[in-house]
């Protein structure tokens, strides 16, 4: 008789083993980053392995893009606008162990805000004359100027919170103070990081999180089919979406993303420096054609750089309108009748891909012949994003709200608006947000009106995960693969 209960109870511990619910978790993700330091590289693909997961900033961003307490606990104004304190969290640690202190605050800052700053946005930054330590628990930024903005730009993964202690190994061993911890990185395979044990706050649920770089889209297909991935958050073959969402094995999670899909065109550069060959280019262009052959009906059409989940959005679709004849009409009148030869540079995404053989034939219907030039990311940061080498190309611009960059004289696509200047200026001096949202529509009407850019539409997230998995975002306020709340059903 006791052997016998001896027996029954290893079967039911063996079959309470096997009902726990697992604790790792492999990610796919279409790019890999070329490192992994947040706050030196414009890479989406930074963030969307170390945000919120490795590093932390004083803010973050929710899953709503609201905007959260992070490293600070709480901030306070004061009433001219000039200045802000924020409290920061007690018993913080770095991952080496390193206390975190109000001084490792204002090394961040310092270190994004130098002249030799690789910050991919130091105009997050702007207007910050002063951060200083009033305690260890404590810090106070100075402003020129009041700045709306100042809580949400300090969200972004380029504003993250680093130790001088480790700064300098980040981009291959980052060190942060979130709820996981680096652990491997197997070049063109996969990184791996492991659950902080000494974290401040809400523990992870999850012990072991790998991200996993599989960029074709038939891979990935037969990688989630069959079980090699849990979650692809946004999975790069939207035509396979219908599949998924057919197996009960799978959740298809479909959300929306800041991804403002463009055709950039370079300002800089003849013909582009012309604005009526900017709007023959823009009226060549049929959107819907685009969504339904390169994202297979995923997507929403734009006629500005701005989301249409925005309270501030104003659909200026109307503008830029696909109209073969006039685009033919403004090429004539711009010098152009016979059209012209360009490139295409276009970076790894299928959305690029795809998108760019459509985009090329609607161009090449009115006379533009755009040679497409396949290249990859790295490249397309060195050659596009940086040295500005380019006459068209095509990219999401998934950062948060950042309609700013037509404002910036040294952007990639050489726009340059003392107008814009004038109205991104005046939205940080105004705390109202039905002000900010006047100012954005109007921000949003002058580009749109400029054709600075060729405006496609909203990239949408289109993600699929193993049907137990809960916690992921079904939205992409920011570019994030979250962790923090992943979990497996119980």
């Amino acid at each position: 008789m006791g052997r016998s209960l001896w027996g029954l109870g290893l079967v039911l511990a063996a079959g309470m083993a096997a009902a726990a619910p697992r604790t790792d978790i492999v990610v796919g993700m279409q790019l890999e980053p070329p490192h992994l330091d947040p706050t030196a590289g414009a890479a989406a693909a930074i963030d969307e392995v170390t945000y919120a997961n490795v590093f932390e900033g004083l803010t973050r961003f929710g899953p709503e893009g609201q905007v959260l307490p992070g490293l600070a606990e709480s901030w306070s104004v004061a009433p001219d606008g000039l200045s802000w304190e924020f409290t920061l969290r007690e018993g913080v640690t770095f991952h080496d162990g390193t206390p975190f202190t109000a001084e490792d605050v204002v090394f961040s800052f310092e270190r994004a805000m130098a002249d030799e700053s690789t910050n991919a946005q130091k105009a997050l930054f702007a207007g910050i004359n002063s951060v200083n330590v009033i305690e260890d628990t404590a810090v106070e930024i100075g402003l020129d100027a009041p700045k709306a903005t100042l809580l949400s730009n300090l969200a972004w993964g380029d504003a993250a919170i680093v130790s001088p202690a480790s700064a300098d190994s980040n981009k291959t061993h980052p060190v942060g103070t979130g709820p996981f911890k680096f652990s491997n990185w197997i070049q063109g395979d996969r990184i791996e990081l492991v659950k902080n044990p000494d974290y401040w706050g809400e523990p992870a649920k999850l012990d072991k999180v790998t991200f996993k770089f599989i960029s074709d889209p038939t891979a990935a297909y037969a990688a989630m089919m069959a079980g090699d991935l849990d979650a692809y958050p946004v999975f790069p073959a939207p035509e396979n979406l219908a599949q998924f969402a057919a197996d009960p094995r799978f959740s298809v999670i479909v959300g929306t993303t800041e991804g403002e899909t463009i055709l950039a065109m370079n300002n800089a550069r003849p013909p582009f420096n012309d604005i009526r060959v900017r709007e023959a280019v823009a009226h060549a262009i049929d959107r819907k054609a685009i969504i339904d052959g390169a994202m297979f009906g995923y997507g929403t059409p734009i006629g500005s750089h701005f989301p249409p989940h925005n309270a501030a959005y104003e659909d200026l679709t109307a503008l830029s309108a696909y109209d073969p004849a006039k685009s033919k009409a403004l090429l004539a009148e711009a010098g152009y009748p016979d059209g012209f030869e360009t490139t295409l540079t276009l970076p790894p995404p299928s959305y690029a891909r795809r998108g760019g053989e459509i985009v090329a034939a609607q161009l090449r219907a009115v006379g533009i012949v755009s040679r497409i030039v396949n290249v990859e990311w790295a490249q397309w940061l060195e050659q596009v994003f940086k040295n500005k080498d380019f006459g068209l190309s095509i990219v999401s611009h998934t950062e948060p709200m950042d309609i700013e960059i037509y404002a910036r004289d040294d952007y990639y696509f050489g726009y340059h608006d003392p107008v814009m200047k004038s109205l991104i200026w005046g939205l940080d001096r105004l705390p109202e947000q039905a002000d900010r949202d006047e100012v954005l529509r109007a921000a949003q009407e002058r580009i749109a009106s400029r054709y600075v850019n060729g405006f496609l539409f909203q990239l949408p997230k289109t993600g699929v995960a193993d049907a137990r998995i809960e916690g992921l975002w079904v939205n992409a306020p920011t570019q994030a693969d979250d962790m923090t709340a992943v979990h497996w059903q119980e």
